[in-house]
This record gives C-alpha cells, structure tokens and sequence, in this order.
C-alpha cells in the first residue's frame, strides 16, 4: 500500500512550488531583505507541499470514479482500488495537518491566509466548481497565483502588480491547454461535465489571448523593474517567449499530455529553455 499512498501525495506535483520561489531574486536585488528568514521560508514551503498533497489525495477521492473512465487517471490508487477510501481519507487529513501546522510555524498571518484561501478555493473546485466550464480554469489558475504570493509573504516582499498580472495569464494558459487536451484524447463531458461548454476552437482562442497577455506583461514587467541591470533587462524575454510558443506547439499537436508537470519531466526543450531562463535572470540581476 506504501507505494500507492506516495502516489496519492503526488510529490512530483510538488514542482509547481516552483512559482513561490520566482519573487525571491526580484525580492532581494530590490532590497526587501529585512522580512527574509531562511527558516521560515522552508517550513512555508514544506508546509505548502504537504498542504498540496492532502489537497491532491481528497481531490483523488472525491473522484475515483469519473477517473476510472479516464485513459490515465483510472490508474491512479483510489481508482483502481489498490488504497481504500477510508486509508486515503486518513493520509489527507494527516497531510493536510502537518501542512497547516508548519505554516502556521513560519508565525505569518498572510502566510496562513494564502493557505487556507488555497485549500478552500481547491475544496470548492473539487465539490463541484469543476463542473462550471471557465470557473474551472480560474480557480485552477490561481492556485498558481497563490504560491506567487505565498512566496512574497514568505519573504515580506509586496507583489509586483506586473508579475502578477504575468503569473495569472501564464496561469490561465496552462489551464485552458489542460482543457484541450482531455478534448484531444476524447474525453467528454461524461468524465467531466465542464468539457460541455468547451470546443477545441474556443481553446486555442483563448490560449492565445492568454499567451499573448503573459508575453506583453512580461516584457513591461521587465522594462519596469528598477533590479534588471541597464541593457539587460530583456535578457530573458526569448526564453519566457519560447517556451510559451513551445508549449502551446505541444498542446496544438497533442502531445502535451494533461498537465503541465508532464511537461516539466518529460519535454527536454522546455527543461533547456527554463534553464535559459534562469540564467539569463541570473545574468539581469548582474548575480554573474
């Protein structure tokens, strides 16, 4: 049963978490280092991983059998019966526990804020809110917003509005891809009710609204920042560029699977244009 119950944790997932780390260069070239405490920022950031795994294992739960019907997901534990309900009801409740517990450590309200706000916006989406075609794609995407600002509450930095209006497009585009891509390997509204009020025409339109939204603000983001050295603020603007194009390639083909973690581990020109990324960033904040 071990393996399935680490299965249902999802702690591959926990790359997402990725997002909490994106204010902390900005942050701390800005000089908002006073509020940073490593301790602190590790237990929210351990916390919010294991907060993420009890969301994932209920979700898992509550639906095990819209999963059987699901190509890939009726593999997962619950669907396919190899960790009863009862054992995954417990792992959520111990996870969730011990995710709150060491958020509410860090001694942060915003902190414990952020989270609860996270585990209820995933509490309603999981209860029914999925079933709403659009709200299912907002309340997904921010989720992502929420670890942009969890990261800034970790280290008592205030949110760029331009990182956030970044972060919330790319989030919404992430999202309306994963929608595409349950049309593109058949699923219907019997696996999810939302896909009843999608078309794969309506997605790639909104795909690119978003794509290009997160493009636009990227750049003005990077054009505003005071922390980007002179001549180097557009240094990472390709990469951010191509590895939304590559994705939204990817999605067009049908090759992008259901979920950008997917993505992360399996596409090797996205791994090399992420590390692009974080390099040429690296290189703007003259860090090398």
């Amino acid at each position: 049963m071990l393996p399935g119950l680490l299965q249902l944790a999802r702690p591959k997932d926990w790359i997402k978490n990725i997002f909490v780390l994106i204010p902390l260069p900005f942050a701390w070239m800005a000089g908002e280092r006073s509020g940073f405490d490593l301790l602190v920022f590790l237990l929210g950031l351990g916390g919010f991983c294991l907060v993420n795994s009890g969301v994932y294992t209920l979700n898992d739960l509550l639906d095990a059998e819209a999963d059987r019907l699901h190509p890939r997901k009726r593999d997962r534990p619950i669907a396919a019966g190899s960790v009863a309900p009862e054992v995954a009801l417990l792992e959520a409740a111990v996870l969730l526990a011990a995710g709150l517990g060491l958020c509410f450590a860090t001694g942060r309200g915003g902190v414990m804020a952020l989270v609860l706000a996270y585990v209820a916006i995933n509490g309603g989406y999981s209860l029914g809110a999925k079933h709403v075609a659009l709200l299912d794609v907002f309340l997904l995407s921010s989720g992502f917003v929420i670890r942009v600002l969890l990261g800034c509450a970790l280290i008592g930095a205030p949110p760029s509005a331009w990182l956030l209006l970044c972060t919330s497009s790319l989030a919404l585009f992430l999202g309306f891809a994963k929608r595409k891509a349950d049309l593109v390997v058949g699923l219907d509204h019997n696996h999810r009710p939302s896909l009843q009020g999608y078309s794969v025409t309506f997605l790639d339109h909104a795909m690119m609204i978003c794509a290009g939204v997160a493009l636009l603000s990227y750049a003005l983001y990077s054009m505003d920042s005071a922390v980007f050295a002179k001549g180097r603020e557009m240094a990472s603007m390709p990469f951010v560029a191509f590895g939304i194009l590559n994705y939204l390639r990817l999605a067009d083909t049908g090759n992008a699977g259901d979920s950008p973690v997917d993505i992360a581990f399996s596409s090797r020109s996205s791994q090399i244009c992420a590390l692009g990324w974080v390099l040429a960033i690296l290189w703007s904040l003259k860090l090398w």
